[in-house]
């Protein structure tokens, strides 16, 4: 299902230190006048031996560090889950920052789907007159007339319009407005935020029709998805729609009001791309519907005889990007060979014997700029690419990927079902601005247009973002940092909509206290992006160095700077314990690992998710969790919504762990596995797979059944559970000692020794020499 339009945000990051008004203690609101710069819990700096301590696995989930800040800004801070830094605590000049020898950057799920969220419809949105940023939580205000921006200092007048509060209805208390008291709002916008009128959802599908498309049946299953889901689409009574197809020819589909049936134009001159009847493949979905839907039910079969190979996918992209410029829109492109005709055309460039070492892995990069620059003007005219690549076979996604860099998305080699809710349609892009601490890189789905401005046509609850910080100007005089990231879209309904976050953090001057708020699963995703980026850049082996010395540096930062008494071991503080394991599991994952095992496009779109997932979702695909479900109870189970929602512990990723005798699921982001042991438990066979004994469970299973059992229900609501927590539908797969799929399920053993990687306790070791040197 097709869940986004295109779209465009604008973000804000700001610190200052060069404030018009000075900002010292004494002038500070009460409370941050409360503010207690201590080190947090001291938990986070116990001291761990990881050579002797190997259980060190949290039972469930691992909750983001909280800041060292006073209880009532704590309470109001953003969600970690939308916006966090890698470090909770700021330090206060560059060089502390370079000692901790820890990354400095933010992570951003701007438009992660909320339960609760506050929306205001106000004519005045009151921002700071210098820079610009939104009242929020952390301002602080003089008197009932003056509020003082968290970020710059700048002394605002309180607008008339802002002193009546809509949600009690009361005169005179600006600082019990909503936009006061939460950290993320959204604000519906008056007139002024609009470049031009709202533009309708326009969704094009380019479909690949050639011999080898149709064997793969995905025709029958889209157009049965998109039948299925037609009135779903988001939009409203304006949404527009069009079908593109394409072999060695491009095929075009009159579906205007009035028509019997569709009519097909067909363009043959693939050089010089024309669009046929421009006014008529683009039509209003619901003027037009039953001419989509015939179209839908005819083309699987009007197709299925053909004996055309060729792929002139470039060509159909370039008429797609004529057919929607003038809207912008979303297009969702399907593809299931390498293109091989026309502008665009690609040579494979994997050689399966050239796949062993780190340093001989070529073409991480795009053969031809063709791609990226297509991709550059879809973003100039808000228009989104979802590529669907479809294939077992070689497809070149290193360079097919460039056409959906600016915030569309990709899938590969497997369908994936979407929530249709939250869907977008804007018109505009994102500026992201930091004043103090500057911005040096950013990771993601978009194109930087300049220093501070980030360009996408497109974003969706699916998409995270991350950058790179450093500090230019020292914090000497402040307590706190604030940071601001503001999304400004426009939904599909047609309405203008911003979405602001709001983060406050401690800053702090000791290396203790840097560590004690070091956040290991934010640093851990912001090095996989960076990673990502230097094995394109530079080489594979160069990415897998940088990460493996991001882990010695921090570690002996910790031992020769904070640790007061020097003892043997690889010590740890208790915060950044899981950081040599994490860092070996990227090493070990996909898009790092060395071994003849790993294809190209794989590897590729394994680096694809990595810059492009939010970091819940991320940190399953570095680190899955497994859970052993063949003896679920309700001991420490949830209740949400009348459903019991066991909660089994999680398990280390090694073979140890693993039993014959047991079921063992594996969460891993994008897919979870169901590992059935060969001696399971026969109550689990029966109970929750419904067959009689080990050999009758199916090779090739994706859904449980539902029996009325309670180990059944047990299963499927602790499977839906995990499902729940994400915008898109991860596959189960059930699989069995003899299924294809183990050794998938058996390389997330990260703990274990493999052919070209080393044990957990060899890894520690490794740290532990290099450390001492």
């Amino acid at each position: 299902a097709v869940n986004l339009r295109f779209l465009r945000l604008v973000t804000r990051m700001n610190l200052s230190s060069e404030a018009e008004v000075t900002l010292g203690p004494a002038q500070l609101s009460p409370s941050l006048a409360a503010l207690s710069l201590q080190s947090s819990t001291p938990e986070a700096l116990r001291v761990v031996n990881l050579l002797q301590e190997r259980n060190l696995l949290p039972p469930g989930p691992i909750p983001a560090p909280t800041p060292c800040l006073p209880q009532d800004l704590q309470k109001i801070n953003c969600n970690p889950e939308v916006f966090r830094s890698t470090l909770t605590s700021i330090p206060q000049t560059q060089s502390l920052l370079n000692k901790a020898k820890l990354p400095l950057g933010l992570l951003l799920h701007p438009f992660k789907d909320l339960s609760q969220l506050p929306v205001v419809t106000s004519s005045t949105i009151v921002r700071c007159r210098s820079c610009r940023t939104y009242i929020n939580p952390f301002v602080s205000f003089l008197d009932q007339r003056r509020w003082k921006c968290n970020l710059c200092y700048r002394v605002n007048d309180v607008p008339e319009e802002f002193m009546y509060n809509p949600v009690s209805r009361s005169y005179g208390e600006p600082h019990k407005r909503p936009e006061v008291q939460n950290a993320t709002i959204e604000f519906i916008a008056p007139s002024e935020y609009m470049l031009r009128p709202p533009q309708p959802a326009v969704y094009l599908f380019v479909l690949d029709v050639s011999h080898n498309a149709v064997e793969t049946g995905y025709l029958n299953m889209v157009c049965q998805s998109l039948l299925d889901n037609i009135n779903a689409l988001p939009g409203d009574s304006r949404t527009k729609i069009g079908f593109i197809t394409f072999d060695s020819t491009i095929h075009f589909y009159n579906l205007q009001e009035g028509l019997s049936q569709p009519q097909m134009l067909i363009v043959s001159d693939i050089e010089d791309i024309f669009l046929p009847t421009p006014d008529s493949l683009l039509v209003n979905l619901s003027e037009c519907k039953e001419l989509v839907q015939d179209l839908l039910k005819s083309l699987p079969n009007l197709f299925e005889k053909t004996m055309e190979t060729q792929s002139a996918l470039g060509p159909a992209l370039q008429a797609a990007f004529k057919l929607l410029s003038p809207t912008g829109g979303r297009m969702s492109v399907f593809q299931t060979q390498l293109p091989n005709l026309g502008v665009g055309a690609l040579k494979s460039r994997e050689d399966p014997n050239q796949r062993a070492s780190a340093k001989d892995i070529q073409h991480l990069s795009p053969a031809t700029d063709f791609y990226k620059k297509l991709a550059l003007d879809c973003s100039g005219q808000q228009v989104a690419v979802d590529l669907f690549l479809l294939s077992a076979q070689y497809c070149d996604l290193a360079s097919l990927g460039e056409s959906w860099f600016q915030a569309g998305w990709v899938e590969w080699g497997q369908q994936r079902e979407k929530r249709i809710e939250g869907a977008l349609l804007v018109d505009g892009r994102v500026v992201v601005h930091i004043i103090c601490l500057s911005i040096h890189t950013f990771h993601g789905n978009f194109f930087v247009r300049s220093t501070d401005l980030l360009s996408l046509p497109n974003v969706n609850p699916d998409a995270g973002f991350a950058v790179q910080m450093s500090i230019e100007e020292n914090l000497l005089d402040m307590q706190v940092v604030s940071f601001q990231a503001a999304l400004l879209y426009t939904s599909s309904k047609g309405e203008r909509r911003i979405r602001v976050h709001t983060m406050c953090l401690p800053v702090v001057n000791s290396l203790s206290d840097i560590f004690a708020g070091a956040d290991v699963q934010a640093i851990t995703g912001l090095l996989a992006s960076m990673a990502v980026d230097r094995s394109v850049s530079a080489s594979l082996s160069d990415a897998r160095d940088a990460m493996t010395n991001a882990a010695i540096d921090s570690l002996a930062s910790y031992r020769q700077s904070v640790l007061t008494i020097q003892q043997p071991g690889l010590l740890a503080p208790a915060c950044l314990r899981l950081f040599p394991l994490y860092i070996l599991a990227l090493l070990k994952q996909k898009a790092f690992r060395t071994g003849t095992s790993t294809r190209l496009d794989d590897r590729v779109f394994a680096m694809c998710q990595l810059k492009y997932q939010p970091l819940a979702y991320l940190m399953l695909m570095i680190h899955p969790a497994l859970y052993r479900v063949d003896d679920l109870t309700d001991e420490g189970a949830l209740n949400i919504n009348e459903r019991t929602i066991p909660q089994p512990r999680v398990q280390q990723l090694s073979v140890e762990k693993l039993s014959r005798e047991g079921a063992f699921l594996m969460d891993a982001g994008m897919v979870i596995y169901l590992w059935v042991g060969r001696n399971c438990n026969p109550n689990f066979l029966t109970q929750v797979l419904g067959v009689p004994n080990y050999t009758a469970v199916p090779q090739n299973l994706y859904l449980l059944p539902e029996l009325d059992t309670a180990e059944s229900q047990r299963t499927r609501a602790f499977i839906g559970w995990l499902r729940d927590q994400r915008p898109f539908f991860p596959t189960l797969h059930v699989i069995r000692d003899e299924s294809q799929l183990k050794a998938n399920f058996m390389q997330n053993m990260i703990e274990d020794r493999t052919e070209s990687a080393l044990s957990y306790y060899e890894f520690l070791l490794h740290l532990q020499q290099q450390i001492s040197k």
